[in-house]
C-alpha cells in the first residue's frame, strides 16, 4: 500500500524534527511506501530549509511552497491534490495530532472505512474562549447545516483515495475540510483521544477570529438558514409593526391617551435598523461567497516543489 501523510506548515522551524522523530516510527512497520507532504506558505523563519535538510536525507519526505500565503485550509488541500497513497492522513505538526494514533487509523481503514475521524475528548492547553466557540460553532452548524459534521473533530484525519479525489474535485474556495468531507459522505467511524498541549510556542493564526472564520464557513457554505432566519426576522417585525398600528389606532377611537412617546419611536427605529443590518451583513456573506466561486482564481499557487514529478 501507499499511504500520504500531508502537513500544512507556516513558521515552525523547530516543530519539525520532532514531528518527524515520533511520526516515522510509526509509519515504518505499516508500509515502507509512504510520502510525508510538507505543505507550507513562505515562511519568515527556516522551515523550508529544515524541511529540504530532512529530505536530503529521507527522498520520502517532499516540499510544496506556494507563491504566497494562501493559509492553511489551501495548503491542506493543495497536499492533498499532490498526494499519491491509497490512505491520506492530514495532520498539524505542532504534535496536538498525536502521530501515535495512525497505526489505529489505519488498522480501522483496513476495516473498510473510508474516512477516520479522531475526537477530541480534552484540549490541553487550549483557552477557554476557543472551545466555547467551537462548542457553540458545531452545534449550530449541526442544528442547521446540510450536512452533519461530527464535533469536536478537526482536519486531523485518514481519507481513503477515492474520498480524497471527490473532496478535490469539489473545487469550493473556502477550504472548510470538515464539512466538504461531510458533503462527500462514504462510511466514517470516529477515533475518540486526548488532545495534548501544543509543543512549541504558539498556534500561528489567530485563535478566536480563525474559529469564527471557520464557523462562517460552517454556516454560510452549506446552509441557507441564516437567510431563512432573515426572512422570518422581517415577517415578525412586519407583524409587530401592524400590532402597533391596530393599538395605535384601537387608542384613538377610544379618546385614550397614548402616554408612549420618543423613546418608544426611538426604540423601534433603532430595533429595525438593527435588524437590516443583520440582514445586509448575512446578504453580504452569502453574496461575498459566491463572488469568490465565480472568480475562479486558483485555490494555491506552487513557486517550488520538492519530490514530486512534474504536472502537465
Amino acid at each position: 500500500m501507499q499511504l500520504s501523510v500531508v502537513v500544512p506548515v507556516y513558521r515552525e522551524e523547530k516543530s519539525i524534527p520532532e514531528f518527524l522523530r515520533r511520526l516515522q516510527p510509526m509509519l515504518a512497520p505499516i508500509t515502507a511506501d509512504y510520502e510525508i507532504i510538507f505543505s507550507m506558505d513562505p515562511s519568515p523563519d527556516r522551515t523550508s530549509e529544515v524541511i529540504l535538510a530532512h529530505r536530503a536525507r529521507d527522498p520520502r519526505i517532499k516540499l510544496l511552497q506556494f507563491s504566497r500565503r494562501f493559509g492553511q485550509p489551501m495548503a491542506t488541500l493543495a497536499g492533498m491534490a499532490y498526494s499519491r497513497g491509497d490512505a491520506v492522513i492530514v495532520m498539524d505538526v505542532d504534535l496536538q495530532d498525536p502521530p501515535e494514533l495512525v497505526t489505529e487509523m489505519i488498522a480501522k481503514w483496513r476495516e473498510g472505512y473510508e474516512v477516520v475521524l479522531p475526537q477530541r475528548r480534552q484540549r490541553t492547553g487550549e483557552p477557554w474562549l476557543k472551545i466555547l466557540v467551537s462548542a457553540v460553532g458545531y452545534r449550530i452548524i449541526n442544528r442547521i447545516a446540510e450536512v452533519q459534521i461530527p464535533p469536536n473533530t478537526g482536519d486531523f484525519r485518514l481519507m481513503s483515495r477515492r474520498v480524497v479525489d471527490e473532496v478535490v474535485r469539489l473545487k469550493e474556495t473556502h477550504g472548510f475540510l470538515r464539512g466538504m468531507v461531510a458533503v462527500v459522505g462514504f462510511r466514517q467511524c470516529i477515533i475518540p483521544f486526548d488532545r495534548p498541549a501544543r509543543l512549541h510556542g504558539q498556534t500561528n493564526y489567530n485563535r478566536f477570529l480563525g474559529s469564527l472564520r471557520i464557523g462562517f464557513n460552517g454556516i454560510f457554505c452549506f446552509s441557507t438558514y441564516a437567510l431563512q432566519l432573515s426572512t422570518l426576522f422581517g415577517f415578525v417585525i412586519a407583524g409587530g409593526s401592524l400590532l402597533l398600528a391596530a393599538i395605535y389606532l384601537f387608542y384613538k377611537f377610544m379618546g385614550w391617551t397614548i402616554l408612549w412617546g420618543n423613546p418608544t419611536t426611538i426604540i423601534l427605529i433603532s430595533f429595525l435598523g438593527g435588524i437590516q443590518l443583520i440582514s445586509v451583513g448575512i446578504l453580504g456573506e452569502y453574496i461575498g461567497r459566491i463572488y469568490e466561486e465565480v472568480r475562479g482564481r486558483p485555490r494555491f499557487i506552487v513557486e517550488r516543489s520538492a519530490g514530486f514529478e512534474p504536472r502537465a
